[in-house]
């Protein structure tokens, strides 16, 4: 089987993410900083061949998607498969608004994230359910390419875990930075990580 080459790309920096605030399912946009980012993104990855650039369908990873696209004469692909965990109740708080109103959630988020269950959302076991079917299906339709896909936090990070074979237990084990790059390579049976979050095309922006 021919080998598919991902760069997974964690949307451009919005006011949400600046504050540490859970965003989830709400469609907050992207900040200046974070449109400077993604157009850096996409400097980056101007040279590389993609066959397709995929996005979440919430706007902050949309509008990066468009800018990251743009070198390569594409239009972004809709993906709901790897949109945002959705937080429910905890959405729009801050982490130690989340540790006042309920410590136990709180510290279940930070200890254990796969007990973690927030009221009226995701399980990290849903969202890993959904995010490996989405990998399977661009496995499927781009052997032998490359792509790019503008996702989310959590969604990059279930995405390494899975390349390594780890659980979603270890999801505090990666980070993934607004508009990091992460490399994936898939050849039959094997997951190589090329490269994991990596910052160095935003040195230099604001």
């Amino acid at each position: 089987m021919k080998a598919l080459r991902v760069f997974v790309i964690r949307h451009g920096e919005t006011d949400f993410s600046r504050a540490r605030r859970f965003a989830g399912a709400r469609d907050v946009p992207l900040n200046a900083r974070g449109r400077l980012q993604s157009e850096a993104v996409a400097a980056a990855l101007a040279a590389e061949p993609l066959a397709a650039v995929y996005a979440s369908p919430l706007e902050r990873a949309r509008a990066s998607a468009e800018l990251i696209a743009k070198p390569h004469g594409l239009e972004p692909r809709l993906a709901p498969l790897f949109r945002e965990m959705a937080f429910g109740q905890w959405e729009g708080l801050l982490r130690d608004e989340l540790a006042a109103r309920s410590p136990a959630d709180a510290t279940a988020w930070r200890d254990t994230p796969h007990l973690a269950a927030p009221p009226a959302g995701e399980r990290l076991a849903e969202v890993a359910a959904r995010v490996g079917e989405g990998i399977a299906t661009l496995r499927d339709s781009h052997a032998g390419a490359t792509v790019a896909l503008v996702t989310h936090a959590i969604v990059t990070r279930l995405i390494v875990l899975q390349g390594l074979g780890l659980g979603p237990e270890r999801l505090w084990s990666v980070d993934a930075s607004p508009a990091g790059i992460t490399e994936l390579e898939y050849q039959g049976e094997w997951v190589t990580v090329h490269r994991m979050n990596t910052i160095a095309h935003l040195d230099g922006t604001p």
